[in-house]
């Protein structure tokens, strides 16, 4: 695979998946509710990837990876740093090949997070910060000689997550625009890939939080870029840099990216729950957000692709967050 996954490397990838992962169903979301928020005319397709195995489209990426370990790095084990969703995809991805899975979080990650690690039987090493949290993995595998699953770069991780728009563009057809929410770029580079070739005249747009922007800066820049700090509540969106795989196959596909408040994902948290009866993360609203704010006029009587990337949130969290749906009257 040279340069950016090709639709037949896309389609044995999803092949090699098998039932391993599930092909998540789109819902064309219909009613007064999203008719308001996204235009009388607009057509919306949900890409429910929140029900995947783990909550989230990580498991995808984590699963080719693990499944391409040699018998020796499968004795050793696997290794991954996230705050929550990456760390339970490489857990789960571990257990459904027959090895073991170390993974560091922050001390501050969610807690529903931390347990699902260790419901698919993962070691969890809790540190204080992101920078500790590198330097404890990169001691993990020079000293257990475990194999680091990265979060978001690297081939077999954008092939992993090129399936989702993969099984997207054969459940719907003719679609105008895909909205894919940004952390670390693979999501993106992996959707768009699949996208652009499978329907050309598609645009693919990202979504970043104000407080997570690498990926808007790098676009600008011609190249990968790093922010000083993340500030967002969307953590699952809040890679501090992007990076040259998953970059320069975002920058050959994607079309544009917008940016979205929290605010924005907070009032599309509390529109999924009450017209979709989702409960979802920030992150996984974020989509949402974009095409009920910064897309809602160029995207109006389209067909638009909306992927909802997980979620693992849990109930006193998602109620402190969500911002509860009130429709306007005229």
């Amino acid at each position: 695979m040279a340069g950016f996954p090709s639709l037949s490397d896309i389609r044995a990838a999803r092949e090699k998946l098998g039932d391993r992962v599930r092909e998540t169903p789109v819902w064309n979301w219909r009613g007064g509710a999203i008719a308001q928020a996204a235009g009388t005319d607009t057509q919306v397709f949900l890409k429910l990837e929140l029900f995947q195995y783990t909550g989230t489209f990580k498991a995808r990426g984590a699963l080719l990876n693990a499944m391409a370990l040699s018998d020796e790095q499968k004795r050793n084990g696997v290794t991954a740093v996230s705050a929550g969703n990456h760390a339970i995809a490489v857990a789960f991805a571990a257990r459904s090949i027959g090895t073991t899975a170390k993974v560091v979080m922050p001390k501050t990650a969610n807690p529903v997070r931390s347990a699902l690690c260790r419901t698919f039987g993962a070691q969890i090493v809790l540190v204080d910060d992101v920078h500790q949290a590198f330097e404890t993995v990169k001691r993990i595998e020079s000293q257990e000689g475990r194999t680091f699953i990265h979060p978001f770069e690297g081939e077999l991780t954008v092939l992993g997550t090129s399936t989702v728009g993969y099984e997207l563009c054969n459940q719907v057809v003719r679609l105008d625009a895909v909205i894919v929410p940004i952390g670390g770029g693979g999501l993106i580079a992996g959707i768009a890939s699949a996208v652009k070739q499978m329907q050309p005249n598609c645009k693919v747009y990202g979504v970043e939080p104000l407080g997570a922007d690498s990926m808007s800066r790098s676009f600008a820049a011609g190249t990968p870029q790093s922010i000083e700090r993340v500030n967002t509540i969307a953590d699952s969106l809040g890679a501090p840099y992007a990076l040259p795989y998953s970059f320069d196959i975002a920058r050959k596909f994607v079309d544009e990216i917008v940016l979205i408040s929290d605010e924005q994902m907070q009032r599309a948290m509390g529109l999924l729950f009450a017209d979709m009866k989702l409960a979802v993360e920030p992150a996984g609203a974020a989509a949402t957000a974009a095409l009920c704010g910064p897309l809602r006029e160029r995207l109006q009587g389209k067909r638009v692709g909306v992927i909802m990337c997980g979620s693992n949130i849990d109930l006193a969290t998602f109620a402190k967050q969500a911002i509860a749906y009130r429709p306007q009257t005229s």
